[in-house]
């Protein structure tokens, strides 16, 4: 073993005194790997212990084939990931952007696309819509057959119709947001002249000057919110003279028999017989009341004090205790008012005629209220009435639910609160003139449907519906009918019930 290295040894030496002096220390590195590639681990590493000279053949192999050997060595894992034929690395680096690709694809295949005609023609643009990205301008792939002067010609004209498609849609649609922001504008500096008007002029003087025509004109357009509230406090009243002091009593009543409630697990049944404080539903419609908000679920802002005026009211009135309906009422005036003013207002709204009727299922009062409404209708829509009448769809079907909660449920919040407005200025009649307003807007559509898309329609309205459109329509309705008003029609209507029986609704018979 030791003889067969020695001579290996010796015949090393003489080949590196052959080779030339100048050979740079790369290649000898080189030729030494080389050469301890083909014996074991000692002689390898007793080799590079040396330096290390190459011979004559190799110099000369090296030097005039090198360029070869460099094509033949295996991509780096540092190679582009896209490759349409051959091996593909693995890929270590992060994704690249589809621009680096393409960058790196050109400079590999030395091909360079043209892009000034396309940057010249985006830089005219003054954007790129997102629908035309996927239509390139630029020749096929080298392995696909190339685009004639036809086809890039049609292809050409296609992108540009789209794009001028594109921006003809964009430019409408931007002078409609700048005509949507300019109304804004307009309607926000008009709110804060009538805000300055009504803090100023109206409200000092209340009693005095509530009734005038240009304090009812400044109603018709809409209170400012800042002050809704004040103005809704001021219109309802206060009949029932109850303090802030009467809410705190009413509220630890209901907190008392809340407690109770969760120890026993149930109301005894004298409280069930007296429809007070009905804990489940109340619980059940506070999560209903205004969900897009999400301002009234429990964990909301709002969910207690909701329930505390629910709650209180339900023990002030026992008699009337708490009605489905009832929440969206409260959780307006909540949004508007303090928790007890809100209690206050609550309580008066309710007392009310129309609203208690509704409120305690009064069923007589409820049909005279639906038999002047009729009266009106077939005053200010006839084709829509005959239509209706043919189709036997009664006024309960729609009006119960706009009643019962004041329209706050079936109008967006923001319309809801207009039509509020106009109904502490008008009372009653208003929420049926607005009843009317809604089946005049859509009076076009519900005459071509029948029964059960009427219904539908009608207890689920659009929500689009704006505030210069229904009111619009309500402007036009005439609540007049052979020179008799609302209160005089609905009073002839009280002292003959045998009327009333006739136009009776197998709703509410039921």
């Amino acid at each position: 073993m030791d003889v067969s290295l020695n001579s290996r040894n010796s015949f090393e030496i003489k080949r590196r005194q052959s080779a030339p002096e100048h050979l740079v220390d790369g290649a000898a590195t080189l030729a030494a790997d080389a050469l301890s590639a083909s014996t074991d681990e000692g002689e390898a590493a007793a080799a590079a212990a040396k330096p290390k000279k190459l011979g004559i053949a190799e110099f000369i192999t090296r030097n005039f084939f090198t360029k070869k050997i460099k094509e033949q060595t295996p991509p780096t894992h540092s190679a582009p990931g896209w490759k349409l034929f051959g091996k593909i690395p693995p890929r270590e680096n992060p994704q690249k952007d589809s621009k680096t690709i393409q960058q790196e694809y050109e400079a590999r295949t030395g091909r360079m696309t043209k892009p000034s005609l396309q940057v010249g023609r985006r830089r005219n643009l003054e954007f790129e819509p997102l629908s035309t990205t996927a239509l390139i301008l630029e020749d096929r792939p080298a392995h696909l057959p190339a685009k004639n002067a036809e086809e890039a010609q049609r292809h050409r004209q296609e992108y540009d119709e789209m794009v001028a498609e594109a921006k003809k849609r964009e430019m409408k649609e931007a002078q409609r947001r700048k005509k949507i922001m300019k109304e804004r504008f307009k309607q926000e500096e008009n709110i804060a002249h009538a805000m300055i008007i009504w803090n100023v002029d109206i409200l000092p003087n209340w009693e005095t000057i509530r009734n005038t025509r240009k304090v009812r004109e400044l109603w018709w357009q809409g209170v400012p919110p800042s002050i809704r509230g004040k103005v809704w406090s001021l219109a309802i009243g206060n009949e029932l003279n109850i303090t802030h002091e009467l809410y705190e009593i009413f509220l630890s009543r209901a907190k008392e028999r809340w407690k109770s409630f969760r120890e026993t697990g149930s109301e005894n049944e004298t409280e069930g017989a007296d429809r007070e404080a009905s804990l489940e539903l109340i619980k059940l419609d506070i999560s209903r009341t205004f969900p897009s908000l999400f301002i009234f679920q429990k964990g909301g802002p709002y969910h207690d004090l909701l329930h505390n005026v629910l709650g209180a009211y339900t023990c002030y009135r026992p008699d009337v205790g708490y009605v489905q309906g009832m929440s969206f009422v409260a959780a307006v005036l909540i949004l508007n008012l303090e928790e007890a003013d809100a209690f206050i207002a609550f309580a008066n709204l309710l007392n009310k005629p129309c609203q208690l009727a509704f409120f305690r299922v009064d069923h007589s009062m409820m049909l005279k209220y639906f038999a002047s409404f009729e009266v009106f209708f077939e005053e200010n829509l006839p084709n829509l009435f005959a239509h209706l009448k043919t189709n036997n769809l009664t006024p309960d079907i729609y009006l119960i639910d706009w009643i019962f909660t004041l329209y706050s449920k079936s109008l967006p919040l923001d319309l809801a609160c207009r039509v509020w407005d106009v109904f502490c200025r008008d009372g009653e009649e208003f929420l049926f003139r607005t009843a009317l307003g809604i089946l005049k807007l859509y009076e076009g559509i519900l005459v071509q449907m029948d029964f059960i898309h009427i219904a539908q329609f009608l207890t689920k309205l659009p929500e689009d519906i704006t505030s210069e459109k229904l009111f619009a329509c309500i402007t036009t309705v005439q609540m007049q009918s052979s020179n008799k008003r609302w209160t005089q029609v609905f009073a002839s209507l009280m002292k003959d019930g045998k009327e009333v029986e006739k136009n009776h609704s197998p709703a509410l018979k039921s």
